[in-house]
Formats: structure tokens, sequence, C-alpha cells
């Protein structure tokens, strides 16, 4: 009965949700807010804030939330439009549906051979991937692209 319900939590992707919730939960049990943190540099709040927007975007949220709470990134998000432009990036109108660091990625694949003059982050090709495998699990997208 217990191997059986298992199985049954894991193939609806509770588990691992469950399993990230305890994590989550343990983690700020133990964490000592008696200790301050040492400030953010710029840079690391735009990686945390682009890797934040990715885990939200991707329903990550118990990753999303010890993210945040490990860092000390601020509650509230910074506003993408502030974080495209601190980080140079122009986006077309695809780009503006998925995580910035899905544009950047996308923009360092093939080669930043972009024909502007600016930081503009390629249109269509890998910006629609997200889109088009959401909700299948790794092993399935993996196995689409070979």
């Amino acid at each position: 009965m217990v191997i059986v319900l298992r199985d049954t939590l894991e193939k609806r992707g509770a588990l691992g949700q469950i399993k990230a919730r305890i994590r989550a939960e343990v983690f700020n049990a133990l964490d000592d807010q008696s200790e301050p943190r040492p400030p953010l540099s710029r840079e690391n709040l735009l990686i945390n804030e682009l890797i934040h927007e990715y885990l939200e975007y991707n329903k990550y949220k118990y990753a999303a939330s010890v993210l945040t709470a490990e860092s000390g990134q601020p509650e509230v998000p910074l506003d993408r439009q502030f974080l495209a432009q601190e980080l140079n990036i122009v986006e077309d109108a695809n780009g503006k549906s998925v995580p910035l660091l899905y544009g950047i990625l996308s923009h360092f694949l093939h080669g930043g051979k972009e024909e502007s003059p600016q930081n503009t982050l390629p249109k269509g090709s890998f910006l629609n991937y997200p889109k088009q495998n959401l909700g299948k699990p790794p092993t399935d997208r993996n196995q689409k692209g070979r």
C-alpha cells in the first residue's frame, strides 16, 4: 500500500513538491537570523533576480523561496524592464513572455551573431522552447530533442 501511494504521488509530481517544501521549512527553521548577511553586490543581485524569475516562471516556488531567504534578495522582485536595462538587453515581443535567462542562453547558444549593434536577443528559436515543453518531465524534454 505504501509503495503504491508513493508511486502515485511521484507520478503526479506531488512527492517532489512535498520534499521541496520540507527542505524549505527545515532551512527556515535552521536559518540563523542573528548572523547578519553580507551586503549583496550589484552582480549578485542581478544574477539572483534572473534565477528567481526563471524559478517562478517554471513554478519552482519552494526553490525560489529558499533562494530569496538564503541570499537576502529583496522579497519584492526587481522590475523586469529595469533588469533588462541594467543588462543592456533589448527584447522583442516574443522574449517578454519568457524569463530573461532563456533569451540570454539563446543569445550565447547562437554565438551572439545578431546583426544589430545593440545587444538584442535572438528572435524566435530558443525563446519558444520553454512554452513548447513546459509540463513535461525533464526526461521527455531531453528525448524529444535527440
